[in-house]
Formats: structure tokens, C-alpha cells, sequence
């Protein structure tokens, strides 16, 4: 006997969705611009569709085959029509499971290709972002909208759309069929209606709340994971003693979850139980007006049997379609976030007329360089930071009227106080940003007039902490020059000066460096920065204070291996190691974002200007030959 009023769990989870989503404001032209990436899905939406249309039909024909079988089969004792009917039940179950395959098919299909089409488009795009965006945006927001908001924007092409033309279709033709049976039955049901509504939206809004909080709490459950178990958050944890605070600490983190799950759980038993029985009520309700109306002859059995079957069908799209504007909102939203961040332009892009870098470029020229850092609405979205606070005025000017060359092959090293923009000089160089006023020139073309990757080739990093992937030794080298082979990775390693301990390694070049490289001691993970940097052999090195926290032996290797990375390289170096800026052949001095001074280590030392100052104060208690 059929039962439980039609209510599902998928009409639950639209209730539980958020509906304050409905108040948010949208982009204009985002349906025209969710059509551009349903076009290359167009037949497999229409296949699909079509197949949600068929599965609509089925709806009502089981209930009339029902009715067909009691009253013109089993009333007229006619068994060869039952046993057709009868194959007709049984045909139409195997129409229906092969039109759920069908549908769950192509619903695979046009959902992981939009999903692959977006995260795709996203990630490629966020790629190309400054790093002053990444210096701003949240890791986790970024990743939400590569996984939760594109998610979200493929339920618009698949479940959303598939239940408004689903239960659309269904509505129609099981209320049509229910007039023609008995218009006085399908009254009742409809004027029961608003008893079936109520408790719905009542239990809805208490239980949209519910599932918000959980979804903040599982969020924080997983930040305090994230940081834990990151190997930086893990040895400050361990460093400091605290094991039994942080197991504390993410218990009430973990109960806060099982709290509101257990909440939850019993929210939504509850609201899926008042549904079923009210529509089981109905039914009731229906069996009794319809089964006095059998009696007194004014339909047959079956019709009052299809009526009740009918009946379970009605409710649930009723009330799914009742709270659809939530889910079409949810996945416009979903939609409109991922947008967001593909309409965010980069700072930093090739011009249209961009040209590559010439090979053998190598001169570098800073021709009275202004710049400042961007303002935060420049770069990112408040969206992504977490923690956004709206900023007063413009940020300050960091560099005034730097100018300088470093002539192909020369030594230059950048020295001065923290903060004083030495930095920001290098990364101007490579391009990370772009000059607010003035000009970077590389081998006599401006940096913004050349394509980025040419200009990216042309020049090699060793930041103060190199990084590296959780990743092979093999793989974070080859990542500077793809395809190299084994003997051209041994010759940049011995060149480092690493080569020995790559090989005394059990999986040598195959060895797992762990995240960020920290099964790599600092001296370690230095040189193999290097010896990606010979890999790759560029024309101009950029080092960041590539010494600035190693130990005396490990600070010998390395600068055993820049001896060899600098050879013949136009260099620019950050320095605080009095050996590399001895050496060098023009030392600038950087002081408030200006070059204070310039020259050789001892023609500034005979000036006695603030090189000579920062000298004794930093470097004179150290050997010249350290």
C-alpha cells in the first residue's frame, strides 16, 4: 500500500539550505554568462532534460496501470488482462531504472565537465595573480571556491535544473490526472495543503540555522587541523610544550561539532517524521472520503486506489517547488563567487604588443624608480580575507627616484636596514610589480614591454626561504627546466655542492623532501635551491639573503655553490654576509627607499657614510673571510 506521503530527503536538504541566500545581490548578466558555459553541454542538456521528462511521464502511469488491473482486470475476472497489465508494471520498473541510469549518466557528465571547466578557468587564473594578491587572500577562501562554490555552480546545470523540470512535469500531470479521476478527492488534498506547508517552514528556518553553525563550526575544526598539522604549526606546538592544551583546545572545537550534529540529526528526524505523518494523515483522509465514495458507487476501487498512489506523488514536488528559488539562488550565488574571482584582473599581464626578451640580455637598469605597494582593492577581494579591514588612504611610497645599472656579468649587492627597500628593488627586476613611476629596464627593453615569461626565463630567484613542493628531489628540480636528465641534475648538484648527500640518500634523487622541504636542513634546502637555479641557467640571479640564517658550515657550501651560480651572471644580491658583499663590484646602500650610496666595499668604507656605520655596527666583529 502505497504510503509516507512523498516527502523525501532531497526535499529536506532544500529547506535546509540557507534562504537568507535569496536576499544577495548579483552580478547583471549572470544567467547569459552561466549559458556560456552550458553551451558546449547544450545536447547532453537536451538528452538529459528530455530523460527528466520521460521520468516525469512514469509518474502517473503506475498508479493508472494500478487502477486499470482492480477495475477492469480483477473486477471482470479478466486474467489475461491482470497478467498483461500485470508485465506492464513489471515493464515499465525496468523503463524507469534504465531512465535513472540514463539521467545519472548524463547528469555525471555535464556536472565533472562544468566542475573541470571552472576549476580549470580558476585555478589558471589565480595563477597569474601578483603575489601581492596571494600576500592578501585567505589559502582556504581561495580553495573554497575551487571546490565548495564551483560544486555549488554545478548543481545549477544538474540537480537544481533536473528538480525544477522533474518535479515541474510531475505537479502537472499527477494534479491533471487527479482532477480527471475525482475533483472532489483532489480539493481535499489541496485544502490539506497548507498542514503539510506550515510545519515545513516552520522546522525549515530552525533547521537552516542549525545547518549555518555547523558549517562555521566544521570550519573552524578545520583551521585548527590545518594549523596543527602543518609541520611549522606542529613544531611550534611541540617547541612550547603544550600537548595537553591543544588536545584540549581542538576537543572543544570537536564537541562544539558533535554538539550540533547531534542537533541536527534529531532536527531534521524530526521534520522528515511531521511531514510523513501529516501526509499520511491525507492519506488517510483521502482513503476514507474516497472509500465512502466507492461504496456509494460514484467511482470504482481502483480509481480511489490510484488516487491514494497518486496522492504520495503530490506533496513532495509541491513542496520541493515551494523552496526552489533557494536552490536556484544557491547555485547562483555559487556561480556569481566563482565570477568574482575570475573577473578580478591581475595587476601584472602581458600588453597586447608584448615582445619576448631578447636571449643574452642581461644589463639591468633602474631609471628613477617611485613605487608603492597596492592598496588592498587593487589586488584582491574582501571576500578572501577573513580578517578584511577597510584601509585609510593610499599605502606609503616605498621607493623615490631609485636609479642604478648592473652591467652584464657584474656583482651588486643591495645592503641597508630592514625595511629600507632592498626587497621590493629585486622584485621590481622580475616583475612581481610594477613601477608606480619610471622605469626597470633588462638589457635595454622596459620589463612591462616584454612578455612576462621570456622575462621569467631570462631571470633566476633564491629567496631568503626557498621553497619547496612535497615533492621528489627529482620533481623540484626539474619544475625550473622540465625534461632535464639525470646527468644534467647530477651536474647542477655537484655544482651546489649537494651532490654527496643526494647520493648517500637510500632513494637518492627520488627522496620525498616533505612539505615546504623540511626534512631538508636550511643549508640543505638552500643549495638545492641553487642547484634548481643552475638548472635552469638564467642569465640574471636575484638572491635574497640566500646565507642570512645558516650555520658557519653550511654558509661555507653555499657559498662554494654561488661562486659558481654567479659566474658570468649579472647578479643582484641581497646580502647581510660580509664575504659575498666584499666581493662585490658595486655595493648599493638603500636607506628610506633612496640609494644612499654606492661603490666598492672600500671606497664606502672611506667615506665613512652609513655603509661604514652599518659595517661596524653589523659586520665588523666578523672575519672577512666568513
Amino acid at each position: 500500500m502505497p504510503g509516507g506521503g512523498g516527502v523525501d530527503w532531497m526535499t529536506m536538504r532544500s529547506f535546509s539550505r540557507d534562504s537568507a541566500v535569496v536576499k544577495e545581490r548579483l552580478s547583471p548578466g549572470i544567467a547569459r554568462r552561466i549559458m556560456g558555459y552550458a553551451k558546449p553541454y547544450t545536447r547532453d542538456l537536451l538528452f538529459f532534460l528530455g530523460l527528466v521528462a520521460l521520468s516525469g511521464v512514469t509518474v502517473v502511469a503506475n498508479p493508472l496501470l494500478a487502477k486499470a488491473i482492480i477495475d477492469d482486470g480483477i473486477k471482470h475476472s479478466d486474467t489475461g488482462l491482470v497478467v498483461g497489465l500485470a508485465l506492464g508494471v513489471a515493464g515499465l520498473a525496468v523503463v524507469e531504472a534504465v531512465l535513472g541510469l540514463a539521467q545519472r549518466w548524463y547528469s555525471a557528465r555535464i556536472g565533472e565537465g562544468l566542475i573541470y571547466d571552472l576549476r580549470s578557468q580558476v585555478f589558471d587564473h589565480v595563477q597569474r595573480m601578483p603575489v601581492a594578491f596571494f600576500m592578501r587572500a585567505q589559502t582556504g577562501s581561495l580553495v573554497s571556491r575551487l571546490n565548495t562554490d564551483v560544486i555549488g555552480a554545478q548543481r545549477a546545470l544538474t540537480t537544481t535544473l533536473s528538480s525544477v523540470v522533474s518535479n515541474g512535469i510531475s505537479l502537472v500531470l499527477v494534479l491533471g490526472t487527479m482532477i480527471l479521476l475525482s475533483w472532489q478527492v483532489t480539493l481535499i488534498a489541496l485544502v490539506l495543503l497548507p498542514v503539510f506547508i506550515i510545519p515545513a517552514r516552520m522546522f525549515g528556518r530552525r533547521i537552516q540555522k542549525i545547518t549555518r553553525r555547523q558549517m562555521e563550526l566544521d570550519a573552524e575544526m578545520s583551521s585548527v587541523m590545518t594549523e596543527r598539522f602543518n609541520v611549522a604549526g606542529a613544531m611550534l606546538a611541540k617547541l612550547y610544550g603544550r600537548p595537553a592544551q591543544e588536545a584540549e583546545h581542538f576537543s572543544g572545537r570537536a564537541r562544539q561539532v558533535r554538539d550540533i550534529g547531534v542537533l541536527a540529526a534529531m532536527y531534521g528526524r524530526v521534520f522528515f517524521t511531521a511531514l510523513t505523518l501529516v501526509a499520511s494523515l491525507a492519506t488517510a483522509m483521502v482513503y476514507g472520503v474516497g472509500g465512502v465514495l466507492s461504496i456509494n458507487g460514484t467511482f470504482e476501487l481502483g480509481t480511489l486506489v490510484a488516487l491514494t498512489y497518486l496522492l504520495t506523488r503530490l506533496y513532495g514536488p509541491l513542496t520541493a517547488l515551494s523552496n526552489v528559488h533557494v536552490d536556484v539562488m544557491s547555485a547562483l550565488v555559487s556561480f556569481d563567487r566563482v565570477f568574482e574571482i575570475l573577473d578580478l584582473k591581475p595587476l601584472i599581464s602581458d600588453k597586447p604588443d608584448a615582445e619576448p626578451l631578447p636571449e643574452g640580455a642581461r644589463r639591468i637598469e633602474f631609471d628613477d624608480v617611485h613605487f608603492r605597494y597596492p592598496a588592498a582593492e587593487e589586488v584582491s577581494l574582501a571576500s578572501l580575507e577573513s580578517v578584511a579591514r577597510p584601509e585609510n588612504g593610499r599605502p606609503k611610497q616605498v621607493l623615490n627616484g631609485v636609479t642604478f645599472t648592473a652591467e652584464p656579468g657584474e656583482l651588486v649587492a643591495l645592503v641597508g636596514p630592514s625595511g629600507a627597500g632592498k626587497t621590493t628593488i629585486t622584485a621590481l627586476v622580475s616583475r612581481l610589480y610594477d613601477v608606480t613611476s619610471g622605469s626597470v629596464r633588462v638589457g635595454g627593453h622596459d620589463v612591462r614591454d616584454v612578455t612576462l615569461d621570456s622575462l621569467r626565463d631570462a631571470i633566476g630567484v633564491v629567496p631568503q626561504d626557498a621553497h619547496m613542493y612535497h615533492e621528489t628531489i627529482r620533481a623540484n628540480l626539474e619544475y625550473a627546466r622540465p625534461g632535464a636528465t639525470d646527468e644534467e641534475i647530477a651536474a647542477a648538484l655537484k655544482a651546489a655542492q649537494i651532490w654527496d648527500l643526494i647520493e648517500s640518500l637510500p632513494e637518492g634523487l627520488d627522496t620525498v623532501v616533505g612539505d615546504r622541504g623540511y626534512r631538508l636542513s636550511g643549508g640543505e634546502k638552500q643549495r638545492l635551491a641553487l642547484a634548481r637555479l643552475l638548472l635552469k641557467a638564467p642569465g640574471i640571479v636575484v638572491l635574497d639573503e640566500a646565507t642570512a640564517h645558516l650555520d658557519s658550515e653550511s654558509e661555507a657550501a653555499v657559498q662554494r655553490a654561488l661562486k659558481t651560480a654567479l659566474a658570468g651572471r649579472t647578479s643582484l644580491v641581497i646580502a647581510h654576509r660580509l664575504a659575498t658583499i666584499r666581493e662585490a663590484d658595486k655595493i648599493l646602500v638603500v636607506d628610506d627607499g633612496r640609494i644612499a650610496e654606492q661603490g666598492r666595499h672600500e671606497e664606502l668604507l672611506a667615506r665613512g657614510g652609513l655603509y661604514a656605520e652599518l659595517y661596524r655596527t653589523q659586520f665588523a666583529h666578523q672575519s672577512p673571510a666568513a
